[in-house]
């Protein structure tokens, strides 16, 4: 048996232009060779991914050759070489540098629209599951399973992944509002003008030490909670939200403002209850303060006697 794999793709004008990508050859069925292999699914999704590609780029490059002001054509300073990292493997390309038009001002002469398009050679799926898998596991063990599950060509090293990690922390970071003291907006009339909320909001926020690396740093205190929320009001049958969060209260500047977005992501309204259950130390007691006038702060009563008893 010879199965023929082919993508037919269908320009503006109504032509389809047909192209093999992969072949499968099947004898005897035996429990190897039973369906498609995972080196062949790697290679057929790599295959269609570069055809996929071929075409966006010839479709983009030929917007991006016109001035979008008035439509002159830019004239072309060369093409160099640039690979894009994709979940289905890399890709190169060439990537032409055009000289900007002489209608509007700018900074250089020229520009790539490719490194300008993605600037990190990264899509952001990739990154996604890079940062995905990094924060559940080690890089080692995160590089050694997106090796096993993706048709990465060239070999993933570590400190990729790591980079990667650094740089999308950094950017959230720089999107995270202010840090305030009270995150309470409005007044009680306006609380009763909002929509009734979803279900209670449950937190639950601990924290501890940890020894840093290197007996010269000591010690550094981390504070971690979980909050979940009981109900949604348009789909009372799905289940719960579950959100955790965690920083290092000695170094975070604004634990509260991140806690606060966290519970916005969840829906939370200045009419909604929300509960918070904490030890009661100095630390955590103050993150949780000033968050919502419909806040109830209980003591967790298991933590404080398993510290008593130790």
């Amino acid at each position: 048996m010879k199965v023929t794999v082919q993508v037919v793709t269908r320009t503006d004008d109504g032509q389809d232009i047909t192209k093999e990508v992969a072949c499968v050859e099947r004898a005897e069925l035996t429990p190897a060779t039973f369906g498609v292999s995972l080196a062949e699914g790697k290679r057929i999704l790599e295959a269609i991914q570069e055809v996929v590609v071929e075409w966006q780029m010839h479709a983009y490059l030929h917007q991006q050759r016109h001035c979008p002001q008035c439509g002159k054509l830019r004239h072309s300073k060369g093409t160099h070489h640039i690979v894009f990292r994709t979940v289905f493997g890399a890709l190169p390309v060439e990537s032409p540098r055009l000289t900007h038009c002489a209608c509007q001002p700018h900074d250089t002469s020229s520009f790539s629209p490719l490194a300008d398009l993605l600037p990190e050679h990264t899509t952001p799926e990739l990154l996604s599951l890079e940062t995905k898998w990094a924060a559940l596991t080690s890089y080692g063990i995160s590089v050694k399973l997106l090796q096993d599950v993706l048709p990465l060509d060239e070999p993933l090293q570590a400190v990729t992944i790591r980079n990667h990690v650094f740089t999308l922390a950094e950017r959230l970071e720089d999107a995270l509002g202010d840090e305030h003291v009270s995150f309470i907006e409005g007044c009680p009339r306006d609380w009763g003008a909002l929509p009734i909320p979803d279900g209670p909001l449950t937190v639950g926020i601990d924290g501890g030490y940890v020894k840093a690396q290197g007996g010269e740093q000591g010690w550094f205190e981390v504070i971690a909670g979980k909050s979940i929320l009981a109900f949604k009001r348009d789909d009372a049958d799905s289940a719960p939200s579950s959100k955790c969060f965690a920083f290092v209260q000695t170094y975070d500047e604004k634990p509260k403002r991140r806690l606060f977005e966290l519970l916005q992501s969840q829906g939370l309204q200045m009419n909604q209850q929300i509960e918070f259950l904490s030890d009661g130390g100095d630390t955590v007691r103050d993150l949780q303060l000033y968050l919502s006038p419909e806040a109830e702060h209980l003591l967790d009563w298991f933590h404080i006697v398993r510290q008593e008893v130790a």
